[in-house]
């Protein structure tokens, strides 16, 4: 009977993540090893910028050198803090030796790519919820704290409340608030976060439309 065996397999190079907790001006992160790190966003200077990290374990086909990978960067500074979020280099392209980028520290945190296009779209865009869509705030809503994600329900139904009622007239409004609220009903079935921001607009949308009622 024959036999198959694996030469060398090679140990799967996918470095730990770090948790994104979003308040409305402080980013936290939870590191793999248990550190917490916490940034004040006020004031801040940030930077997005193409960089790379050098895949531990893994070699090039080519030449045995370690491997690079592609990453994104979102390099924040104030005063004399420096932190930088990157994508995951796991996920990312393979980088030849010959492309000079610079690398990106060893404290890097490394967040997925969901949760990093959310906080860099936030940090980027100045920090304003006014500006954001639904689809916009249900992103955002996956990386809040819990009190942000309370204030992030309240503006989505606010956001929802003004379609369905420009559409139907202000008394109809709550029968149409689910669909609007599509894109954050379906980021709260991944999301405890997102549930929350949901449970929130919902409770917003119905005070808001009994008012309209009474008043």
């Amino acid at each position: 009977m024959g036999r198959t065996a694996l030469y060398r397999d090679p140990v799967p190079f996918c470095p730990p993540r770090a948790e994104v907790q979003l308040d409305f001006d402080v980013l936290a992160l939870a590191m793999p090893d248990g550190r917490h790190r916490r940034h004040e966003l006020d004031g801040s200077a940030a930077t997005l910028a193409d960089g790379f990290v050098v895949a531990q374990g893994a070699r090039t086909r080519i030449d045995a050198r370690p491997e690079r990978r592609f990453v994104r960067m979102l390099i924040l500074e104030r005063d004399r803090e420096h932190h930088v979020v990157i994508t995951p280099p796991d996920r990312g392209a393979v980088a030849p030796n010959v492309v000079r980028l610079p690398e990106a520290p060893g404290e890097a945190a490394i967040v997925d790519q969901p949760a990093w296009d959310a906080l860099t779209e936030w940090i980027m865009g100045g920090g304003r919820l006014a500006g954001c869509s639904i689809a916009d705030l249900a992103r955002l809503a996956a990386i809040a704290t819990p009190r942000f994600a309370v204030l992030i329900g309240e503006v989505a139904a606010e956001r929802a409340l003004e379609l369905v009622w420009a559409a139907r007239g202000p008394l109809r409004g709550a029968g149409g608030i689910d669909a609007a609220l599509h894109p954050l009903v379906t980021a709260a079935r991944q999301s405890p976060r997102a549930a929350q921001a949901l449970a929130a607009a919902l409770a917003y949308a119905t005070r808001a439309t009994r008012g309209k009622r009474h008043a």
